[in-house]
């Protein structure tokens, strides 16, 4: 793919940074939300005593998450990259994957239905199991 092409693996790679971005902004403003109502700013500090309210839980829990399977993701596309190994396969999937998270973090930041949500989980995770057997494949056939 000529170095151009490639380049288009960090355009989905784009998406999920900002949805990272919008995750942080969505907790923060939960936050301050719950101590304005009441929660004890000083649970802040090592995080024990009242929880904090289910709808600034569920905000915290999405921006850990977006910390968890994205960095095989991040770091499928830059192997790719590093490789040349950004086929049509692997765009497609790293597309795929971002979608799939823009989709689950809407449904998560929003009405937060666990089965809608866990649509959109096991797309995006199925397109990067498919980007990485596609990269393995890659990296198989070169060694």
């Amino acid at each position: 793919m000529p170095e151009g092409q490639s380049l288009k693996i960090f355009l989905p790679v784009l998406l999920v940074v900002a949805v990272t971005f919008v995750g942080f902004i969505k907790m923060a403003i939960e936050r301050a939300g719950a101590v304005k109502q009441g929660q004890n700013p000083e649970f802040y500090k090592v995080y024990l005593g009242d929880p904090e309210p289910e709808k600034t839980r569920a905000a915290v829990r999405h921006w850990d998450n977006l910390f968890e399977l994205p960095t095989v993701f991040y770091a499928g596309c830059l192997a790719a990259y590093m490789l040349g190994a950004v086929s049509t396969t692997v765009l497609v999937c790293a597309w795929i994957f971002a979608v799939g998270r823009a989709v689950q973090s809407f449904i998560h930041l929003t009405y937060n239905s666990p089965n809608h949500r866990g649509g959109a989980f096991t797309l995006s995770f199925l397109g990067l199991m498919v980007m990485w057997g596609a990269l393995a494949a890659h990296i198989i056939a070169a060694a």
